[in-house]
């Protein structure tokens, strides 16, 4: 078991709608299911996962950088991106998912970050 926990942001209804309202191809048909399929596991520190508490204290305290990077996943025109994006917007765009416990079932091969 490793001393991680797992979060997840899992997109809501209003946000799939902005999604689809600012696609510069006019043509997207985005669904809640749709955006949720593949999602990014941002690994936490095994004491933000402890609690409910600690997760929402720690999504707040980073909802600037997780927000920032959502929205590149799916446009890098920042002008695209809303322009007033807080904590209240976060709550209302996204569900906080997270698992504490994360087990490696590729015992004996290192964990390698392909980006570093």
């Amino acid at each position: 078991m490793l001393n991680r926990g797992a979060l997840l942001l899992r997109y809501t209804q209003e946000a799939v709608d902005w999604l689809n309202k600012v696609d510069p191809t006019g043509v997207s048909d985005l669904t809640v299911e749709s955006a949720n399929e593949d999602r990014t596991v941002y690994l936490v520190s095994s004491e933000v996962a402890d609690s409910p508490d600690t997760v929402k204290e720690w999504v707040k305290l980073n909802c600037d950088v997780l927000f920032e990077g959502e929205l590149f996943d799916w446009y890098v025109d920042q002008s695209l991106w809303p322009q007033k994006r807080n904590w209240a917007l976060f709550q209302k765009w996204f569900k906080i998912e997270c698992h504490s416990v994360i087990e490696d079932t590729m015992l004996g091969s290192p964990i390698v970050d392909e980006d570093a």
